[in-house]
């Protein structure tokens, strides 16, 4: 729908580069059933018809004007005559008519029909837009009713039609009549009057929150009176509410305690390379090593090499702290996993137990929680907004420049997004072509800020000499963090698969030496056979690493004197862990340090704690489509499969598990778990590629149960090595187990 464009004169300078506008276009809203970017739980009048807009693009500033039930319309400036930019647009709660709420087009629903959704407590008939698919989202406006509130309640047992129950609402108990034809177990909607706003809460005593009770005004109480209890084995003193009369409940809030021991028994567990975090007594998680151990608890014996027992100590997790210079920033460094900390605190709360209770739970439920307190964080509508304006001419540094300019405290404000010349709604689609351009365009290695992973080209890892194609590459290193934290902040996903060190940073996890495979797997696999050497002093290696830059060669220490310091065997481990140091941090440490300054802005670490770092590639990068037909017919089969290919039983099951049994999720984590990303190249499994660049198509190889009971990966090869089962159940079982628990591209024998 093209809508007329009014111009607006009314706009004053708010700081250089910004124009604050006096009047909102669009208020958006977060999520259908449908919840609301406004407010508290109340609601808006639905009626027998409401606007949607569908994902079309407007000029940038421009405003569909719309006439509210007075009669008056708003407007705003044309883009043609506003610079490329981030404007921040200032709430106007007092003047709003309509509420706007985001909805998912239901399955099955086709352009120009209509389907219902719930608004505010309201049922609402929306006609799909033209150009709208199943899945997509719009925008739904719906007129407010003032004054009021909407809260559902269910019925109780034993309740028919006409009889009242009572309901608790705002603290205060009312009683409620049962509908006609309600019965119980249904939700009826109830419209209480509205409450002036009241102030925020003070801060919990303890940083792990509150927890709720319910208490009956004992006999006798009037309103203000205070009256004792026992709750959480201890006295309290309880104030009654106003409007509160004996036998009716109450709820109120004690701060949680928790003893040392039952803090340090909460924990973080992954389930992947063996890592746990505990919380420590100063409410920081810290990372320790759990060895496997038999059914009596005692730790199994190991058949390990003294070399590669050398190489499973090497483990380094980044840490960054306030600078201590007088410059002041960030200083960032690799210490041992073992003596790392991580903050649980958001807003002065601890998350630790959230984060246990949800880190072993199913993705989707991990994914639901963090949505949640990213909600809490969010800034509503009414308190303004922030505008993207660019071109796309020059669309990464538009891009870059604008996003940059925007404050700290703003970058939690819902954006919308506009191309120059371009009329369009950002009702969401412009969004999503906004963070998929940009990405692509950030991500491209001809950039020079990104190269592709040394094992697979759908995977890019930090350019270390970005520095010389770029003299203002480390702004754009935290304008891509800023990027992927807002991406994830506002549910939109980005073009560039990291690799697996990069996610690693992000989270705070562990980073071992088989990571270095991911970014130079020529030299990941010359240390290694380092391991098959009697006597290492005789390659007359030294403490010192040679860099190719731009056809300049130069040599870096890896420790000071390092090239008078010849690598023997008594301190082989050293040059080990220096290597690995320097190749995944050392000589990328500022551009990774503004990355994460970046992401931290927008999304705080202690929320990431709940998520693996694959689940974070399926985050920012969203969960791929994948053709199991077009994955099977790009297959290839090796050993005893080889002869009988997809009609070897095994490879039946194996196929039939992926395709009938496996969700979504798990049919990425398989693809992670064989090709170290979850992405599929667009034009599908005929081109998916092997470290070196060429085409390296998916395949199956067969081993003996004997040799592992797990299936095993290559993610080099795109090869997953599939045990000789007997049965399709034990084959889902373990393929399952595998991929769940160790979906890192290694073997897991």
């Amino acid at each position: 729908e093209k809508k007329k464009l009014s111009p607006s004169p009314r706009f004053c300078q708010n700081r250089v580069g910004a124009v604050l506008l006096q009047t909102p276009f669009c208020a958006a809203g977060a999520l259908v059933r449908l919840r609301r970017t406004m407010g508290n739980e109340s609601s808006s009048h639905g009626s027998s018809s409401s606007s949607s807009y569908p994902s079309e693009r407007r000029p940038a500033g421009g405003h569909q004007s719309r006439a509210d039930s007075s009669g008056s319309s708003s407007s705003r400036q044309p883009s043609h005559s506003m610079p490329p930019g981030a404007y921040s647009v200032p709430g106007n709660p007092s003047r709003r008519q309509n509420q706007q709420f985001y909805v998912t087009v239901p399955r099955g629903v086709r352009s120009g029909q209509e389907f219902p959704v719930l608004a505010g407590g309201h049922q609402l008939m929306v006609r799909c837009p033209a150009g709208v698919r199943t899945g997509d989202r719009i925008v739904v406006s719906a007129p407010t009713r003032r004054g009021t509130e909407a809260y559902m309640a269910t019925v109780p047992q034993g309740v028919g039609p006409g009889d009242q129950f009572p309901v608790l609402v705002n603290n205060q108990q009312m009683m409620v009549t049962c509908p006609p034809g309600v019965g119980p177990g249904m939700q009826v909607r109830i419209m209480v009057p509205s409450q002036p706003q009241r102030q925020a809460p003070p801060p919990s005593s303890s940083p792990f929150g509150e927890t709720m009770y319910e208490v009956v005004v004992p006999a006798g109480v009037r309103p203000g009176q205070p009256f004792a209890l026992i709750a959480n084995n201890q006295r309290v003193m309880v104030t009654c509410p106003p409007r509160a009369s004996p036998g009716q409940k109450i709820q109120f809030r004690l701060p949680i305690t928790m003893s040392a021991e039952e803090i340090q028994s909460i924990k973080l567990s992954y389930e992947k390379e063996g890592w746990t975090r505990c919380l420590s007594t100063d409410l920081k998680f810290h990372w320790i090593f759990e060895t496997k151990k038999d059914e009596e608890g005692n730790e199994e014996p190991s058949n390990k090499s003294p070399f590669q027992k050398m190489v499973d100590d090497i483990a380094f997790v980044r840490e960054i702290k306030q600078s201590s210079s007088a410059t002041g920033g960030y200083d960032m460094m690799l210490v041992a996993a073992q003596d790392a900390a991580a903050s649980t605190l958001v807003n002065g709360r601890s998350l630790a137990q959230d984060l246990a209770r949800h880190v072993t739970a199913p993705f989707q439920t991990k994914e639901n929680w963090f949505r949640h307190q990213l909600t809490q964080l969010q800034v509503p509508w009414e308190e303004g907004h922030i505008r993207i304006n660019v071109r796309r001419s020059h669309l990464l540094v538009d891009a870059m420049e604008a996003l940059m300019s925007v404050k700290k405290e703003d970058l939690r404000k819902i954006f919308r997004f506009e191309f120059q010349h371009e009329p369009g709604i950002d009702a969401g689609g412009v969004a999503r072509e906004w963070y998929q351009l940009v990405s692509e365009a950030l991500f491209n290695p001809d950039f020079a800020l990104f190269s592709f992973s040394a094992i697979n080209q759908m995977c890019m890892q930090v350019n270390p000499i970005s520095g010389l194609c770029n003299e203002e590459h480390l702004r754009y290193f935290q304008f891509c963090g800023r990027l992927l934290g807002k991406a994830l902040f506002d549910r939109q996903i980005v073009a560039g698969r990291l690799v697996v060190p990069l996610y690693k940073h992000i989270l705070g996890w562990p980073l071992l030496m088989s990571d270095l495979e991911q970014l130079d797997a020529d030299v990941y696999q010359n240390l290694l056979k380092l391991g098959d050497m009697d006597d290492v002093s005789c390659l007359d290696l030294d403490f010192t690493v040679t860099e190719n830059a731009m056809g300049g060669i130069r040599e870096e220490d890896l420790k000071p004197g390092g090239a008078d310091c010849l690598v023997t065997n008594e301190n082989l481990g050293e040059y080990l862990e220096l290597q690995c140091q320097y190749r995944i941090l050392d000589r990328v440490r500022e551009q990774v340090k503004h990355i994460l300054i970046g992401f931290y802005e927008v999304v705080e670490e202690p929320l990431l704690s709940v998520f693996d770092f694959q689940e974070l590639e399926m985050l920012l990068c969203g969960l791929p489509e994948i053709d199991v037909s077009d994955w099977i017919a790009n297959s290839e089969y090796t050993g005893e499969y080889e002869r009988r290919g997809s009609s070897h039983k095994v490879v039946k099951w194996f196929w039939e598990v992926v395709g009938d049994d496996f969700s979504l999720e798990q049919k990425a984590r398989l693809l992670q778990f064989t090709t170290g990303t979850s992405g599929v190249p667009a034009t599908g499994f005929a081109t998916l590629q092997g470290n070196d660049g060429n085409i390296r198509k998916f395949t199956v190889n067969s081993i003996s149960k004997s040799a592992s009971i797990f299936p095993r990966a290559h993610t080099c090869f795109n090869r997953i090595d599939l045990p000789l089962y007997d049965s399709k159940k034990e084959l889902k079982k373990f393929l399952t187990m595998a991929i769940q628990m160790e979906a890192t591209g290694f073997d897991i024998d």
